[in-house]
């Protein structure tokens, strides 16, 4: 099969790309700098209709990860990547004679700051999604679903809060953040979350590529089935990683304030990297959010190989590895 695979140099849709061209596919990746994958490789920004038309034209299936997923930033910017990007995805998809699109999304885009106890993957909400991120994936969800036609088989994977080895989103964040004393429990620590190794989203991808045109016109969530306490999910990947855990407790009300207080502070002083708190971040920490997989497990004939003990197992082994070879301190990670 011919496959293209936006947003490669992320480290889900770098593990996609290479489950893909290993089990024998032929694959072109698309992403704006280079992704070293050995693949055919398309250096642009998404939203450009011109060069994903391109490279578009004569694929059997596309898999669309290509997003901005950073908690800071205008409007504008969420827009074009995550919903611009979309659109021209799924017009090259239709320009191209492409048969089979795999939109990855997010569970937040079908929450609205409420408990997610055995939850399924309601529709996604624009306006009640939670910041621009939530809301700009949610309108581009729909788009892509709007989109799913005989000729088009469109289906949406909803993978959640996905981790493991050589992560910078959620895993170098919290370490960071140990190793520099800022990672209080806030609230009880006792909310329970759904996460997702990352070897588990790839196979769920690649499952998903394989059933579209069975299970199309639908949206699904992906995640290993586990849920934890926040508080035991953080002291188990500061432990992997040899960092300190987490210190201290921080009151709901308290860390809540702070995080608006942050990020009003982030957009008068126009910062664009990660502020250390958001009201968000509070929301996912103290939130509980996990998810029935009974229905994307039957869809997809897919079911998570790597348990999150063996996971956490797994990432340390990195870690390890990492400071013997001198890739760079854990502080930096």
């Amino acid at each position: 099969m011919r496959v293209l695979v936006t947003g490669a140099s992320g480290m889900l849709g770098r593990g996609a790309a290479l489950a893909l061209k290993a089990r024998g596919d032929d694959v072109t990746v698309l992403q704006r700098r280079p992704a070293g994958l050995g693949c055919a490789e398309v250096l642009t920004d998404v939203a450009d209709t011109t060069a994903v038309r391109r490279a578009a034209a004569g694929q059997d299936a596309v898999v669309h990860l290509a997003a901005k997923v950073d908690v800071v930033g205008p409007w504008a910017q969420y827009a074009r990547a995550n919903i611009d990007g979309t659109r021209t995805v799924v017009d090259a998809c239709r320009a191209g004679g492409v048969g089979r699109l795999v939109h990855v999304s997010s569970p937040a885009v079908a929450h609205a700051g409420d408990p997610l106890v055995g939850a399924g993957a309601e529709p996604a909400d624009p306006g009640r999604a939670r910041g621009h991120y939530a809301r700009s994936k949610a309108v581009a969800e729909l788009e892509a679903l709007a989109a799913d036609s005989p000729q088009l088989a469109v289906l949406c994977i909803r993978p959640h809060l996905v981790w493991g080895p050589g992560d910078t989103q959620l895993v170098g964040r919290i370490v960071s953040r140990a190793w520099a004393g800022r990672l209080p429990i806030i609230g009880t620590g006792a909310a329970l979350i759904d996460t997702t190794y990352v070897t588990n989203a790839v196979d769920a991808l690649v499952a998903a590529l394989d059933t579209a045109p069975r299970v199309h016109g639908q949206a699904l969530v992906v995640s290993n089935g586990e849920p934890r306490p926040v508080a035991e999910v953080l002291a188990r990947l500061c432990d992997a990683a040899g960092a300190p855990a987490p210190r201290g407790r921080l009151p709901v009300w308290l860390a809540g304030r702070a995080g608006s207080a942050v990020e009003t502070a982030w957009a008068l002083l126009g910062r664009r990297d990660t502020p250390p708190l958001t009201r968000f971040l509070v929301e996912q920490l103290t939130t509980a959010h996990w998810f029935d997989q009974r229905r994307t497990r039957a869809a997809l004939g897919w079911t998570p190989r790597v348990s999150l003990d063996d996971g956490f197992a797994e990432l340390a082994r990195w870690y390890a590895a990492a400071a013997d070879t001198g890739r760079g301190p854990t502080t930096s990670r």
